[in-house]
This record gives structure tokens, sequence and C-alpha cells, in this order.
């Protein structure tokens, strides 16, 4: 079976493997039923793939496609088995049923990132069936646990089994290379070269406890109460890092409009949808997303807590903490509970070219730009062994489709045609790699 055809069935596959991370051990599932899934499909042309579980039921699956010369920098490609939870009374159709309609193949993990998964899979499957090799060793990962911080999938290899990665300089995953339409028969495709940091924190605020009905001057959970509000109220300043620079300098000359750095965003309004991602890049953010205070309605509490969701800017965590430290106020506690730090590289070099070449190849009116991600991938563990990290997952998009809200959306789904673009872009690339 040609690897455009398989794509569909392999992701279809994998679509019906229940991986919902959680980010609790106790209920998350299906990561061991898919990184076996995987490890049998490598198995059965040839590869020597290796299954490390982390925690019961944690498991990643690493193999080694050997290239036509070993002696070069190897190159890594990677992309996560989990993901997060679906309610499948919101959806339209079963988010786990991997349903094919309208041109589409739907189900939760269709963007993020069971696609890539597929089309990794059916083009080192083909290459094997042909005897064809990449020209450089290419180490294949498929990991757990990216949608709850990596800790028991790319942390844990990068960790435990840093002996797959040696040789590896180079990496492409999830998040990258999907066409973003400007008009015309020009489209964007957007190349990650940029992650924003990830710090989870926790926000804590003492005060006396008490009865309800009685006055008190030292709630706790007022004072949370102020200081979250202040923070979710609170924008801070642009800062343009060169990444975000390169991106709207590239974009404001294919939409021929004038660029003025300093109100950026007037030209982040006009790129569509995607300008949700592209603008939160323009800045550090913090999100309020959970609260917790007290045990009983008439209970004052003594202690009250809420969890912020913050994203930094490459360079910038240390300004970050110090400007949340002022607007939260000196009597409340910042604990910090997830940290990640920002990654960034340049747009530049062989890997970028052959990217480029690789999309223009099966799309014309492609132009491949630079851009930074708002969220985070696991390319942030890999970069702690010297990797230089790309979000590279090729795919062509209809005009009209948000593909940005479909990452943790409902409906979930990729078009079929953009699983076999990205099976011939992907094929290309590694000729070139």
């Amino acid at each position: 079976m040609d690897a455009t055809d398989e794509v569909i069935e392999i992701c279809r596959d994998l679509l019906r493997i229940d991986t919902t991370n959680t980010g609790d051990l106790d209920t998350s599932v299906g990561e061991r039923v898919a990184a076996e899934y995987v490890a049998e499909k490598l198995a059965e042309v040839g590869f020597q793939p290796e299954i490390h579980e982390s925690e019961p039921g944690r498991a990643s699956v690493v193999a080694r496609f050997e290239g036509e010369d070993p002696s070069r920098d190897a190159l890594l490609i990677h992309g996560h088995l989990d993901v997060v939870p679906a309610d499948a009374s919101e959806w339209s159709v079963d988010p786990f049923g991997g349903e094919i309609k309208d041109g589409y193949l739907w189900g939760r993990g269709a963007v993020d990132m069971k696609d890539f998964d597929a089309m990794v899979l059916a083009l080192v499957r083909q290459m094997k069936r042909e005897g064809r090799k990449p020209p450089r060793d290419v180490v294949l990962a498929f990991v757990a646990d990216e949608e709850a911080g990596s800790t028991y999938g790319a942390q844990y290899l990068v960790e435990h089994h840093a002996r797959h990665f040696e040789g590896v300089t180079e990496a492409i995953g999830e998040v990258g290379g999907f066409s973003v339409s400007v008009g015309g028969d020009q489209r964007l495709y957007l190349i990650e070269t940029a992650e924003k940091g990830i710090d989870w924190l926790r926000l804590h605020a003492k005060g006396r406890p008490g009865h309800g009905s009685m006055i008190n001057d030292d709630n706790a959970v007022t004072a949370l109460a102020e200081a979250v509000a202040r923070v979710g109220t609170h924008r801070f300043p642009v800062v343009l890092t060169p990444t975000v620079r390169a991106f709207l300098e590239q974009v404001s000359q294919v939409l021929g409009i004038e660029l003025d750095l300093d109100d950026p965003e007037a030209a982040v309004g006009k790129i569509g949808p995607i300008a949700m991602i592209i603008g939160a890049t323009l800045r550090n953010t913090a999100n309020p997303t959970r609260l917790a205070a007290g045990y009983k309605d008439n209970v004052i509490p003594s202690r009250a807590s809420a969890t912020i969701d913050c994203r930094t800017l490459p360079g910038q965590s240390e300004q970050f903490e110090a400007e949340l430290r002022r607007i939260v106020g000196p009597d409340i506690e910042l604990e910090y509970i997830h940290r990640q730090p920002a990654i960034e590289t340049t747009f530049d070099g062989d890997l970028v070219a052959a990217m480029s070449a690789a999309l223009r190849a099966e799309d014309p009116g492609a132009l491949a730009v630079p851009y930074m991600l708002s969220g985070g991938t696991d390319a942030k563990q890999f970069a702690k062994l010297g990797i230089r990290c790309f979000g590279f997952s090729p795919v062509r998009l209809p005009a009209d489709l948000n593909f940005g809200a479909l990452f943790h959306g409902i409906d979930e789904r990729i078009p079929l045609e953009g699983l076999q673009f990205g099976v011939r872009v992907l094929d290309r690339f590694l000729q070139q790699s």
C-alpha cells in the first residue's frame, strides 16, 4: 500500500485508541496500547523499536532509521501519542471513532498530533519496503505525556535513555508547517522556530479564619480574588523577539501593509484566525485557570489558592516574575508547580532550506515563514540535549478552516488531502535533509 493511502488507515487506527491524558496517573489511559501499535508497525517492516515505560501504562517508542551516511549528525522526528480529554456530548461524532466524512478524518488527536504520527509511520514504512534510506540517521520517537508537561514521556527519555539521541543535532515535531491562506494562490506555511516558556504558578493568600456570619477584614478569599482579578486584567508590554519580528516583516510584505513596530497588533489583526496564536506571542501572558478555598459554606478559611497559567517569551522569565510579583502584591505567595524555559532558534540553515523546498515542490504558492508557538511541546525537553528544534508537521489546509481552534477543540478533524500532502512533503524533506 502506498504511504499516501496508508496514512489515512494508520491515523484512523490511532484515533480509535483512546489515549486520554488527564494529568493523573490513575485516570490516564491507552498510551501503552498506542505504543505497542506503533512498535508493531515499525517492527513489521524491519525496524527494531524499543518501548520505554516510565510508569505503568505510560509508554514511549524509540527506533533509529539508519541513513546512507551514519557519520553525519542525526535528525530526530518526534510526536506524542497522548491526547487531551474529549466530552463526547459536545461532539457531533464519536471523538474516538475515527470517522471519515466531508473529506475529513474526525477524532480527538486528529491535529494534535496523531496526524503527524501517522504521516511519519506511513512514510518510513514505505521507505523500508522500497529499500530506501534517508541521507543520514533518523531517530523516531513516539512519546507519552506531552499534554501534561512531558514528565512521563520526553522528559523521562531525555533523563533516562539519552543514548537514543546520541549524535542528534536537529529535530522536527508538531505545530508547524501548516498553511495559512493570505489571498489568491499565496499560502504561508508557518515553521515553528520558537516556543514560549511555561510557568504554571499557584498564588496563595492567608487570612484570619472565622465564622461566615462575622465581619472579617482579613479574609484570604477576598485577598486572593483581588490578586487574581489584577492578574487576569493585566496586559504585559509588547516585546518583539527575533522570531516574531521576522514573521511580522514577512507577513506585512506579503499582504502589502506597512508594519508599525510600535503597534504590531495592527498587522496581526489582518492575518485572519491565526492571529489568536500570533497575538499571544507579542507579550508575556498570565491567565487564571483554577480557584480553591474553604471546606464549608459558613466558614471563612485561613488559606485560598489560585492556579495561573503563565507563558513567557524567550529571555523574559526574570522580568516577568518581577512584574507578576508587583501585580499580586507583597502578601501573596507565589509557588511554581511546573516550569519549562522558552526556546528559540534561527530560521536558516540546510534544514530550513529543505523544508522550504519540499513545500514549494508540492505547493508552488508556498512561502515558509518562522513563527513562535504560544504553547509548548516536547521540543523543550529535547532542546536540553542541545538539539535544535523546529515545528514542522506539514499540512495544506482549506482557506476557510480555523486550524488553531481545532487544537484541544470540539470536532477536531484533519482534511484527508492534508494528510496525504504531508506525507509527500515529508518524503521530499527527508530526501534533502
